[in-house]
């Protein structure tokens, strides 16, 4: 059986327990559960090794396997696999309430927009508000975020909300408004709407049924690329062309692409419409 590495949470040292009998390691394990408490970290390859995601503030994952100061952990979000820095993680899970639903905010170290940044978070950040001061939200883990920055129920359509990223500059594996690449995009813009969603493009070709014609919310595909239809002719994409997040109309990204031997265009794939996922 050949697994995908990258949705396999395993190491060749350790396995999570419901992997024994499926593949063979040294040792298995229950995993332990962990949340990101930094604003945004890489998920790689290796220990110190190459991007492959990244995950945000707040993030659940399971942690499989500690090396020195790194870690394999597997996201809750999206099943993906990868490594980060121990330090990156903390234990304290308090209930999670709202999500950042701005494309990108910053925690205050008072409830005040006067005084000191502590961090800056980006859009899908998931939060433990405690109470409400003013206009500002008191956190858990410390800190007041902007009430009008955070929400606690799914957006109604993604295309206003992969709209809110335009001129994000594109970054491979990103998935924050610090830098994000086609299926980072796509991934913010149906999860913000509790729409489950994978990682990589490839795998979200996988996950949604194919549909013969454009409609808003169609998601299209080319080999390593995926857009988001904001119309039957419209759509909004993270595209290394202007190494940015851009509309482009359909007709024109579709000649441009073959043009460019980008590959042939893979088709159109439709997610549902309905909220299945829980929020936040």
């Amino acid at each position: 059986m050949t697994l995908d590495r990258r949705l396999t949470p395993a190491t060749d040292r350790v396995a999570l327990e419901s992997l024994c009998g499926v593949i063979e390691r040294p040792a298995y394990t229950p995993g332990h559960a962990a949340r990101l408490v930094v604003p945004l970290a890489d998920l790689m390859t290796a220990p110190d090794g190459r991007r492959d995601r990244q995950v945000n503030f707040g993030a659940d994952v399971t942690v499989i396997e500690t090396r020195g100061p790194w870690c394999f952990v597997q996201a809750d979000l999206d099943g993906y696999c990868g490594w980060l820095p121990e330090a990156a993680l903390g234990t304290d899970l308090p209930p999670i309430t709202h999500r950042v639903t701005a494309p990108a905010t910053h925690v205050y170290s008072a409830p005040d927009m006067k005084q000191p940044e502590q961090a800056s978070l980006s859009l899908g950040a998931r939060l433990s508000v405690t109470g409400i001061e003013g206009r500002f939200a008191r956190l858990a883990t410390g800190g007041f975020v902007p009430v009008q920055h955070i929400g606690d129920q799914p957006a109604p359509d993604p295309v206003p909300v992969a709209e809110s990223l335009a001129g994000t500059p594109y970054l491979w594996g990103g998935n924050s408004r610090a830098g994000i690449d086609c299926s980072g995009l796509v991934q913010a813009a149906l999860t913000a709407c509790g729409i489950p969603c994978p990682g990589d493009s490839d795998l979200q070709r996988d996950a949604f049924p194919a549909a013969e014609d454009i409609r808003r919310g169609d998601l299209l595909f080319w080999p390593g690329h995926v857009a988001l239809a904001m119309s039957p002719d419209l759509m909004i994409h993270a595209t290394a062309w202007v190494m940015a997040v851009i509309a482009e109309p359909i007709p024109e990204a579709l000649a441009r692409i073959e043009a460019q031997g980008g590959g042939p265009f893979l088709g159109i794939r439709r997610p549902p419409l309905a909220q299945p996922a829980a929020m936040p």
